[in-house]
């Protein structure tokens, strides 16, 4: 097969880049004009300035959106450009001036590849710190502070080390009733205990309030306790203040870091740091997919024009992306690992668009 690109390389390549830059433009400013409307009140409530809705907001809104759903914007981009190729015979001629169809896939898979580098450093190393300042903007001005509504929170500090948190308090970075265990196989060897926990953003430590100590040394018991007591332990306030979607606004070490020390604690919460970090390797890879599935769907002439092919490829892409979400489910209950649930999706519609390839007419 000649690599080399051609004219009718080049002239596929602009069409589905073009297309694909034009759909984006268009859904995008649908989405911003819809989403002022919605949060309209909570601007000129909160008095948000214009510089701030426009910098702070949809500016790092854009380009999160844009990776959220560029399988959607992929599948019809080729659905819809491939088509009109197909209603105008420029497919027949293609085929029937000595282009296989293997190689006609050439370009796609070259604007494919683009779209898919696009996405992936998008999701690395843009939207992360656009996600910082989004998040922020709509802490300030659309959901108010934030509470921690959690209750008997448990943390393994480090092999043996555990943490006990009957409630925390943001509003004062208090925990309230804070136990700390150290257990060696099946024996407990102490366990302090303190009525509250106050987090000291000067020392980065946590000033204990009214605790007790008990100290198990064979087969006695050791008390000590006191009025206050400083600590320092491998959880900091920032634990108690992360949400689910706090995740997003990690570049790929900070989510590493994190990954690796909720590991080493025994952190059920890593599941969701693994789904963001699999997540962002996963949706880049759709665009080959979906790229193969539209061109084997879109390819052949139909008498009805391209209003058929165009509706199988909403339909499609928009089930390919609520599986992607249905996928996390298996996370969160437990069924599959992040990095296979991730990853299904993409492995069960990859089979469909080579049975698809595999069928369409040549």
């Amino acid at each position: 097969m000649n690599f080399r690109i051609t004219k009718i390389d080049k002239y596929i390549i602009r069409k589905f880049i073009g297309t694909y830059a034009a759909a984006i433009i268009l859904i995008i400013g649908i989405v911003i004009i819809f989403d002022i409307s919605e949060k309209i009140d909570n601007f000129v409530e909160k008095e948000a300035p214009l510089k701030a809705i426009v910098f702070d907001y949809y500016k790092n809104f854009i380009p999160y959106f844009v990776n959220m759903f560029s399988p959607l914007f992929v599948f019809i981009t080729v659905i819809f450009f491939t088509s009109k190729l197909a209603a105008n015979s420029e497919i027949i001629a293609m085929l029937a001036g000595g282009i296989s169809f293997n190689r006609l896939m050439y370009p796609y898979f070259l604007s494919a590849l683009a779209i898919a580098l696009l996405s992936l450093a998008l999701g690395l190393y843009v939207i992360p710190p656009a996600n910082k300042q989004r998040a922020a903007f709509e802490d300030k001005y659309i959901n108010g502070r934030f509470y921690n509504s959690q209750k008997n929170i448990h943390y393994q500090t480090e092999p043996g080390t555990y943490v006990y948190v009957q409630r925390f308090n943001t509003w004062n970075n208090t925990a309230i009733k804070f136990t700390i265990e150290q257990i060696e196989g099946h024996d407990l060897k102490s366990k302090l205990s303190a009525s509250t926990a106050v987090w000291d953003s000067t020392k980065c430590a946590w000033k204990l309030k009214n605790y007790y100590i008990r100290e198990y040394v064979g087969d006695k018991e050791i008390i000590s306790f006191g009025k206050e007591k400083d600590t320092v332990l491998q959880i900091d306030v920032s634990d108690f203040y992360r949400k689910q979607n706090s995740y997003e606004t990690l570049d790929s070490r900070e989510l590493n870091e994190l990954i690796e020390k909720q590991r080493a604690r025994g952190d059920k919460n890593v599941k969701y740091a693994l789904m963001e970090k699999h997540t962002r390797y996963a949706m880049p890879f759709s665009a080959f997919i979906l790229t193969l599935m539209g061109v084997s769907l879109s390819s052949k002439k139909r008498r009805g024009g391209i209003g058929l092919n165009l509706g199988i490829g909403i339909a499609l892409s928009f089930s390919y992306i609520l599986f992607l979400k249905f996928s996390q489910m298996f996370v969160h209950t437990d069924l599959l690992p992040p990095g296979i649930a991730l990853w299904v999706p993409n492995i069960m519609y990859a089979v469909i668009a080579v049975f698809l390839y595999r069928i369409a007419p040549k």
